[in-house]
């Protein structure tokens, strides 16, 4: 076991939107952070699923793509200097006599600190697979469920599959960017704003509802799938490039379940100051259950402030958990840093 000497006062479990702008706030209330996330890079399922889709509903940005939300949240952040620990999975949570956690990572790394803030998304999670022939087979080879980059996509055949706000999202970004957009759903309804419906509806995009996929079929790529309209029986088959799957995802607390919070539908309850049933122990953003929760980035926000902000009560109860107004945070660092500079300009006698 490999311990760090460190002691942090905000540990924040997760490097996604929620995280980042945790870890900025506590430099904005001058508390030592630091993140812990399972990934190789910064920005949770932004990074990692959706860096080139647009973001609509981040205040003051008409629209974002996510790669850039995150490069903005990491400069933010990075501001304040927290240190990184990168693919680490916090494995067992304890807290000392003397009201340290420890979060034991499978490195066997050991990380101290006085508070912890999850905001660890959903979890750990996978997408959820398309079950028919081939699908395994072509995945890497024409049929993946991710866009990382949506120039790989520019003037082919493209079918995206799926009814909710991704494959609407995604459908609606390809449009511009295929030569051939096909949206195929098994329903006739579906889950995403109407207005990326809409959208679609008034594009050149194919959309093929109350119909699935039968198998998918090729050589060393994906070449064309098979079709069945579930109302019909209609068989068709459709020549394509690529094959998009937007099924969502099938998510895991993993050993956060063992840690002893209280968990509801598959969430952390927390109360209105974003505290678990443990003492010193925070969540926000989607793993976060409460009366009225909302899974949204502008939510998330809203939480990691509210728990950074109760977390230094936590440490230091003589603090108050209502902030000054970020600007007059930052005069008053500036001018501190200031009088700083010019002591050490001083000539000496």
């Amino acid at each position: 076991m490999n311990a760090s000497e460190t002691i942090f006062d905000i540990t924040i479990l997760g490097g996604g939107p929620t995280g980042l702008f945790a870890a900025f706030y506590a430099g904005l209330r001058n508390a030592s952070c630091k993140i812990l996330d399972s990934m190789p890079a910064l920005g949770g399922r932004l990074t990692a699923v959706y860096p080139e889709k647009f973001i609509y509903d981040v205040a003051g940005f008409p629209k974002i793509l996510a790669k850039d939300l995150v490069d903005n949240l990491v400069t933010q952040a990075m501001a304040y200097n927290p240190t990184l620990a990168m693919e680490e999975v916090a494995q067992s949570l304890h807290r000392r006599d003397d009201g340290i956690w420890e979060l034991t990572c499978q490195t066997g790394q050991v990380h101290l600190s006085r508070t912890i803030i999850i905001a660890a998304g959903v979890g750990s999670y996978s997408p959820k697979k398309h079950l028919a022939p081939g699908a395994a087979e072509f995945e890497g080879h024409g049929l993946s469920y991710a866009v990382v980059n949506k120039e790989i996509y520019r003037g082919r055949k493209v079918v995206v599959v799926g009814g909710g706000d991704s494959a609407l999202d995604w459908a609606n970004e390809m449009v511009s960017i295929a030569s051939e957009v096909t949206l195929v759903h098994r329903s006739d309804r579906f889950r995403a704003h109407d207005d990326s419906v809409n959208k679609l509806k008034r594009s050149h995009a194919r959309i093929l509802t109350n119909t699935e996929i039968l198998s998918f079929e090729g050589d060393s790529q994906l070449r064309k799938i098979q079709l069945e309209n579930i109302e019909t029986q209609e068989k068709s088959e459709l020549l394509v490039d690529d094959v998009i799957i937007m099924f969502g995802f099938n998510s895991s607390l993993g050993k956060i379940r063992e840690w002893g919070l209280e968990l509801e539908n598959d969430g952390i309850k927390v109360n209105e100051c974003m505290e678990t049933n443990r003492p010193g122990i925070y969540a926000a953003g989607d793993i976060t259950e409460y009366s009225g929760k909302l899974k949204l980035i502008v939510t998330g926000f809203s939480e990691a402030a509210i728990a950074v902000n109760f977390a230094k009560t936590f440490i230091n109860p003589k603090e108050k958990a209502q902030p000054l107004h970020s600007t007059t945070i930052m005069e008053l660092k500036e001018k501190k840093q200031a009088r700083l500079q010019g002591q050490t300009s001083k000539p000496t006698i």
